[in-house]
């Protein structure tokens, strides 16, 4: 076999592993068969659903996870935290609890359950116990880009003229159309309302943040990461990091659930 017909047979061979979906080589390793947390429970922020944490979804159960996503009703605080806490009710065993955006705040307050064995931030809000969610944007620059306008009933939808560049720069045209047409509106009064627990202050922590995130300030990101003790990773990437940026978000949560694991071994 001469070297262009064997070049041309490893073309071939790779151009149809993409198509047929076969994870590369370099893919994470399937989960220890000892590994304590093999659960991972997935919130959605504002505007969004839980169709947004597919990529994640996939990443994770190829590797061994049972993935759980939460979808928010997005009508409070109590009935987001109602919704994640039934969530982890049907867990088995310890879960890592994972939380975008306002999704951040539910983990937050939901993440004192017994089964929740971590916590991972991704371009996520972590108020404390008697905080809102409105304070953590209290001292930083305003989001210029990110526009939410409201509804005559006090929900919030993202502006959208204004979708693309500030919710998910860095997706398709056809996936930011989806994402504007199908989000969610948020009551605007979750946002002012205090957290009675802060699961990250007995938890342990980690956050993914955006360097290209609109909807926060950059600086606000890293005060909330490092407040709360998270190991931080960071990625290039758009508010919609949960769905742009599935296997930086996967691994982070793989990272979680070993180190945590190891700990309890």
């Amino acid at each position: 076999m001469t070297v262009k017909t064997k070049n041309v047979i490893a073309a071939a061979a790779a151009t149809a592993a993409v198509f047929a979906g076969v994870v590369p080589a370099t893919a994470a390793e399937a989960i220890p068969a000892d590994q304590a947390v093999r659960n991972v429970v997935l919130v959605h922020g504002a505007f969004a659903d839980g169709s947004g944490w597919r990529g994640v979804y996939e990443n994770l159960t190829k590797r061994g996870y049972h993935v759980t996503i939460v979808q928010n009703p997005l009508t409070s605080l109590a009935d987001d935290v109602a919704a994640t806490k039934r969530a982890l009710e049907r867990q088995d065993g310890p879960a890592i609890l994972v939380g975008h955006s306002w999704g951040g705040t539910v983990i937050t307050e939901a993440g004192v359950d017994e089964k929740v064995a971590g916590l991972v931030y991704v371009s996520a809000l972590s108020p404390d116990a008697g905080e809102t969610t409105g304070q953590q944007y209290e001292g930083f620059a305003p989001a210029k880009e990110f526009v939410i306008e409201s509804s005559k009933d006090g929900f919030g939808f993202v502006s959208p003229a204004k979708f693309k560049a500030g919710f998910a720069h860095d997706a398709s045209d056809g996936d930011v159309a989806f994402m504007r047409d199908s989000q969610v509106s948020i009551n605007m009064s979750a946002f002012g309302t205090k957290l009675q627990n802060a699961a990250w202050h007995t938890k342990p922590s980690w956050a993914v943040i955006a360097t290209e995130d609109k909807a926060f300030d950059q600086a606000m990101l890293i005060h909330m990461a490092k407040r709360i003790n998270a190991k931080i990773t960071k990625v290039s990437a758009s508010h919609a990091l949960f769905m742009t940026q599935p296997a930086v978000v996967a691994d982070t949560i793989d990272q979680a659930a070993k180190a945590v694991s190891a700990k309890t071994k």
